[in-house]
């Protein structure tokens, strides 16, 4: 049984017709069969004064099978919304769902059989993985987080690469996640070297800023445990994101102050 895009995004659709911090459009479209999809994009941003601000990138659905990834983006921005101030500083670039045709069929793959998180970076000619690389390029984030949602894990867990603040990042990410659902704390997570949670190493060809950006953002993947009840899946990925704005606004703050 094919699921509904029109459905799971309508609410933050609705969020946006209310909004003074969000908005809404498309990356672009492109059809498969007779069916036409499109890779929404929302942006949060607490004033219109012109300033300079700290721009981050976050993606949801790369793996059309993952809904909690969705849904917990989808809940953080309505928290966004709710209290802007959270986002005080940020540019929040919010791709709720990167794998459309995936999450129609519930599938990991895109309905042309790839799975799109392996194939970055590497003249992948599928229009999915070309509009998210056009995109990375244009924005130059700050840094980028990807949720994701892993069905051989028993807790949280993430990957960090980049810019050497990531791991100060993650670690209060995951604790403040702990809340919702526990960190898995296995010496080895998904064939990868972990302490506490946290891989510095990871699959090639996965969604990232484009080789050799400079200056160096940082870039995580956060996975909840698939298998979690979804509302504490919802929730964790929340407390992370919320967590996240936090200690990268007061470490900005700190630097500013040296």
């Amino acid at each position: 049984m094919q699921r509904s895009i029109k459905e799971i995004l309508l609410p933050l659709f609705i969020q946006v017709g209310a909004s003074d911090t969000l908005r809404a459009d498309s990356l672009g479209f492109w059809r498969s069969g007779e069916d036409r999809f499109w890779l929404p994009r929302f942006v949060f941003q607490r004033t219109q004064i012109v300033k300079s601000r700290i721009k981050v990138g976050l993606f949801a659905g790369i793996h059309g099978d993952e809904p909690a990834s969705i849904l917990g983006l989808i809940d953080f921005v309505k928290e966004l919304d709710a209290d802007p101030l959270a986002g005080k500083e940020f540019q929040l670039w919010i791709y709720p769902l990167c794998n459309p045709s995936g999450f129609m069929d519930n599938t990991r793959h895109a309905r042309c059989g790839l799975d799109l998180n392996r194939h970055f970076w590497s003249d992948c000619q599928e229009p999915e993985v070309q509009l998210l690389e056009a995109e990375l390029r244009r924005q130059a984030f700050h840094g980028i987080i990807s949720l994701h949602s892993d069905d051989t894990s028993d807790g949280m867990y993430g990957f960090v690469r980049g810019h050497t603040l990531t791991t100060q990042l993650m670690e209060p990410a995951l604790a403040a996640a702990e809340a919702a659902l526990p960190r898995n704390k296995r010496a080895q997570i998904d064939g990868f070297h972990a302490v506490e949670g946290i891989i510095h190493s990871g699959y090639g060809g996965i969604l990232s800023t484009p080789p050799g950006s400079y200056p160096e953002p940082f870039e995580m993947v956060i996975e909840t445990p698939q298998h979690a009840p979804m509302d504490l899946q919802r929730q964790a990925f929340v407390l992370a994101l919320k967590s996240i704005l936090t200690e990268y606004r007061e470490f900005i703050s700190y630097a500013a102050d040296i």
